[in-house]
């Protein structure tokens, strides 16, 4: 037992070298740490003879790590050879991942009044007077400890990654709720976690990191904020080029809804989030001098060639409107192509639906050109409180008012995604537990609830109502009965609603000639299938699978050949360029996607 003991607190050491030009900054180092943080060891990093604990998101990255350097990871207890090996390959595929922002090339532009260089963040042409924000600090009264805000402000950056799991953006929301875990268990008050902010951001300083120092700031602002301290921004009410030092990334949502017509920044980069939230957010912006730049008289910000241009001349204004026309005609004709019909070269046609998750993202989706929503995750209404009838009738309403053709997904809660008020017991493997349909038997009677809600929003309109993993035909068929009691309790006609099934759990494959017979249509979720096909769950930081396997078309194909109802596919295989000629061939006709995706799959199924 001895002779275990001591090989168990041997100590096992790695070299790791920071491969990407980015270095080893904070949504890399988040991930890192999350893994770190499942193995029941100890562990540390160490550069230039400062070791820090390997599992703390602030202090792997007050190493500040840039590329080239490399740093020892040492672990040691129960778990310190399996932790190493697991976080050595995680390190290299977030190396190999990790691919830089390049500066975006400057197109040469000739203006007869001073111009001040910049670096681009996004690209286009704006004219409005320069301008500043202003703030105003109020405190509202406040009932939680500061435990209490540390935990809220947790969990609603866990739901913005979750609600952004998608897209590019995600990690930036788990590196803030990582790094405050970090920070967050060192403090007992406001006070302590600003000090202890204050002193991380000063080790980031003058290094490769120091874009950085904004998602210190924007975390404790936001845990400010859950304790009542509220810091209003507050934008001018007409156009503007916003000038600022730097922004914190929970700000982009909030500008996005201005007249900002562009941005211009002084300290900041092209690598930090906020610059990636710009970027995303489609607004023309630049980091320059700012103070070189007069407020409140019309510049020129020409994020195309890199300038903003003082005290423009009439022919300045001239040429940037003429280039702003241009830009405008650009996007009017690929807008006028995303709401023309999707046919292949044979004159097949498909249709293209959207992923959504909100009634703001439903507007995105059928200015992007969607024919319908394939997808509605219905999740987005049950955050941290329990939403009324009321709330749910309403936002429905608002979504099926936008398209004639609405497929619903009831709640599907557990696996990777948790509420407070559903008390679901811990699982060993939630993705194989209560989750998706199976709340009918757990929690009837949030269910009972939503349904409801669908029901009077639908005032007759056509709807469809999957419900998410379905492993029987019973399963189903109960899920059914339920939502006609459901109707008949509140006596509402539902003749004019679809029920159907998410495919998504392999036994369905098998049981397709059954589910004929009960079911109104299909919708396959390849994401779920795919995990469960293969046994690796999606979120894990190490497996992974590969999308475009044989065996996933295989069991496609074995869905289409035998359904006679519509199937559809709303997984993310249905936007990947590389799968929609397969998808097409194998029969599907209608594929719905995130609506960013909406415009690029329907030209990929034109060539088709």
């Amino acid at each position: 037992m001895k002779l275990f003991k001591n090989l168990f607190s041997k100590p096992l050491s790695t070299q790791l070298k920071v491969t990407s030009s980015n270095g080893f900054h904070l949504r890399p180092v988040a991930r890192f740490t999350t893994l770190a943080k499942s193995f029941g060891c100890d562990m540390t990093a160490t550069f230039k003879g400062k070791t820090v604990d390997a599992k703390k998101v602030n202090t792997l990255l007050s190493l500040s790590l840039e590329k080239n350097d490399t740093f020892t990871l040492t672990t040691q207890g129960k778990e310190a050879q399996k932790a190493l090996i697991a976080l050595q390959t995680l390190f290299e595929t977030l190396m190999q991942d990790d691919v830089e922002v390049n500066t975006i090339e400057k197109e040469t532009a000739n203006y007869e009044g001073e111009t001040l260089e910049g670096d681009i963040i996004a690209k286009g042409v704006a004219i409005a007077p320069a301008s500043v924000y202003k703030t105003e600090t109020l405190q509202h009264e406040n009932t939680l400890t500061f435990q209490d805000a540390v935990d809220k402000t947790t969990k609603a950056l866990e739901e913005m990654y979750d609600a952004q799991k998608k897209s590019n953006n995600a990690d930036i929301y788990l590196a803030q709720k990582e790094l405050l875990s970090a920070l967050g268990e060192k403090c007992d008050t406001i006070e302590e976690l600003e000090s202890l902010i204050e002193k991380e951001s000063h080790k980031l300083q003058g290094t490769k990191l120091s874009a950085k120092i904004s998602d210190y700031q924007d975390i404790l602002q936001q845990v400010k904020i859950a304790l009542g301290l509220e810091v209003k921004v507050m934008f001018p009410q007409d156009d503007f080029i916003l000038l600022a030092d730097d922004l914190l990334p929970s700000e982009i949502a909030l500008l996005s809804t201005t007249q900002v017509q562009g941005v211009v920044l002084k300290e900041t980069s092209i690598n930090s989030h906020t610059a990636i939230l710009l970027r995303a957010s489609g607004i023309p912006s630049l980091i320059a001098d700012t103070s070189q730049i007069p407020l409140s008289l019309d510049i020129i910000l020409d994020s195309i060639a890199g300038v903003v241009v003082i005290h423009p001349s009439s022919k300045d204004m001239q040429k940037a409107k003429t280039l702003q026309e241009q830009n405008k005609k650009e996007k009017a004709h690929s807008a006028s192509k995303r709401f023309k019909s999707a046919q292949t070269t044979q004159g097949k046609t498909i249709k293209v639906y959207a992923n959504v998750g909100d009634a703001l993202s439903a507007k995105v989706a059928k200015e992007e050109g969607a024919e319908g929503i394939g997808l509605l995750r219905s999740e987005f209404l049950f955050k941290s409180n329990k939403p009324s009838l009321e709330t749910q009738t309403k936002a429905y309403a608002e979504i099926f008012n936008t398209f004639k053709d609405v497929t619903v997904r009831t709640l599907d809660v557990g696996g990777d995604k948790a509420l407070p008020y559903i008390n679901i017991p811990l699982e060993d493997n939630p993705f194989l537990g209560v989750r998706g349909v199976r709340l009918f038997r757990t929690h009837p009677e949030i269910l009972a609830e939503q349904l409801h809600a669908i029901f009077l929003a639908s005032q007759g309109k056509k709807v469809k109502i999957m419900f998410p993993m379905v492993s029987t035909v019973e399963e189903f068929s109960k899920a059914k009965t339920f939502a006609k009691e459901v109707a008949q309790k509140h006596c509402i006609n539902i003749n004019h609603i679809d029920f159907g099934i998410m495919v998504e759990v392999p036994s369905t494959l098998f049981l397709i000639p059954a589910f004929n017979e009960v079911v109104d249509f299909y919708s396959i979720g390849t994401n779920d299938l795919t995990q469960y096909l293969f046994a690796v769950e999606r979120t894990h930081p190490l497996l992974k699978v590969d999308a475009l396997s044989p065996v996933v078309f295989s069991a496609l194909e074995s869905v289409v050949k035998q359904a006679t109802k519509p199937v559809s596919i709303c997984g993310e295989l249905a936007a990947n360029t590389d799968a929609i000629e397969k998808l097409v061939n194998l029969g599907l006709t209608t594929l719905s996607v995130n609506p960013k995706s909406i415009a690029h799959t329907k030209e990929t199924i034109r060539h088709v």
